[in-house]
C-alpha cells in the first residue's frame, strides 16, 4: 500500500470538487440543458431623489442562467395549490452571478431574487439546496412554484 502525505490528498480532494463541478456542466447540458432568466432587482441608482423618497418603479434586470435542467418536482396536484417545479442549476454559472453581481453566496443571491423566467412564466423559487463534494459546490437545486393564476 503507497503511503501518501497529506499535501496529496488535499490536492486529489481540489481535483474532485473540480472534476465534479466540470461534470456537473457536460451533464446538465447534454440532458436537455437550456437557459433561463433570474429576475434580480437593478441595482438604486444615488442621486435619484425620486427614489430615495420611494416614488420610482422598482425596476428589474434578467440575468441568464445556464446550464440548468428544469422539471416538474410533483406529477399530482392537490387543489388551491400551485404546481412545483425543479431547476437544477450548473454551481460554475451561479458562482459567476455570485462575483459579477457582489453578493457574498448563492443563498442570498436566490433569497434577493425576484423569481425565475421560465418560458416567459415568472415562477417563484420556494427553496434553494446545494450539493458539493469535498466542501465545493457542483450543482444548485432550486424547487419553483408556479403561480396559482397559472394553474385553473
Amino acid at each position: 500500500m503507497l503511503q501518501r502525505g497529506l499535501g496529496e490528498a488535499m490536492g486529489e480532494l481540489g481535483d474532485a470538487s473540480i472534476r465534479a463541478q466540470r461534470t456537473a456542466d457536460v451533464l446538465l447540458r447534454s440532458c436537455g440543458g437550456r437557459a433561463v432568466f433570474l429576475r434580480m432587482p437593478a441595482p438604486a441608482s444615488s442621486g435619484d431623489t425620486t427614489e430615495q423618497l420611494g416614488l420610482a418603479v422598482p425596476t428589474f434586470q434578467d440575468v441568464a442562467l445556464e446550464p440548468v435542467v428544469f422539471r416538474k418536482a410533483r406529477a399530482t396536484m392537490a387543489n388551491g395549490k400551485a404546481a412545483k417545479s425543479e431547476l437544477v442549476v450548473s454551481a460554475t454559472a451561479v458562482n459567476l452571478l455570485v462575483g459579477s453581481m457582489g453578493y457574498s453566496a448563492a443563498n442570498v443571491l436566490f433569497a434577493t431574487a425576484f423569481g425565475v423566467l421560465i418560458d416567459d412564466v415568472l415562477m417563484e423559487i420556494e427553496s434553494a439546496s446545494e450539493s458539493e463534494v469535498g466542501g465545493t459546490t457542483y450543482v444548485y437545486r432550486l424547487v419553483l412554484r408556479a403561480p396559482l393564476a397559472l394553474m385553473v
